[in-house]
């Protein structure tokens, strides 16, 4: 006989389960429903040069020439999105996967390449993004993303916290080679 008495609780269902969600969880899919994001495509270079002209001042053609060229042809994995309001690019993000690096076997994703319009800025569309890419990688079992940023890159670094990217375990040493 089922329980009639609203003060008595039915046994909860995931009892003894453990809980994985976190601050933020709900989020991530939500951006992806609001915001289309699909794969890649050449025709999308000139929309990607433009908005990347936009956020930073400098022309970079032939960098986002080889970085879809890689996308397209290469045999390693790439995940290259393209978010889209109202049918056109609004946003790119672009990550190859390493399973490795100095001698150490690891899935990782290396986030190479993120940029959304600045008119579509504060509107979801990066974090729509990188829900959509970290989707993407869980399902080629990899573990963890990485990316570099200018240490004055507020605005992204604040962005990238805000999407629970965390300083790494590494210093990465530079030197000028005369």
């Amino acid at each position: 006989m089922p329980r009639t008495d609203p003060d008595i609780a039915a046994p909860r269902l995931d009892a003894g389960m453990s809980d994985h969600s976190g601050p933020g969880d709900d989020f991530a899919p939500l951006s992806r429903d609001r915001v289309p994001v699909r794969s890649m495509a050449e025709d999308d270079l000139p929309a990607i040069i433009g908005i990347d002209r936009r956020l930073t001042g400098r022309e970079r053609a032939a960098y986002f020439e080889r970085k879809l060229a890689e996308v397209m042809s290469e045999s390693g994995i790439r995940v290259s999105l393209i978010a889209e309001v109202d049918g056109s690019p609004a946003g790119f993000v672009m990550a190859r996967v390493d399973f490795g690096e100095f001698g150490l076997a690891e899935p990782v994703a290396v986030l190479d390449t993120l940029g959304v319009d600045p008119d579509q800025a504060h509107h979801g569309i990066g974090h729509a993004l990188l829900s959509q890419l970290c989707a993407n990688l869980a399902t080629l079992q990899v573990e963890t993303v990485r990316t570099m940023v200018r240490w004055d890159s507020f605005e992204l670094l604040r962005f990238l916290d805000g999407c629970g990217f965390v300083p790494a375990q590494r210093i990465v040493l530079a030197k000028r080679v005369d």
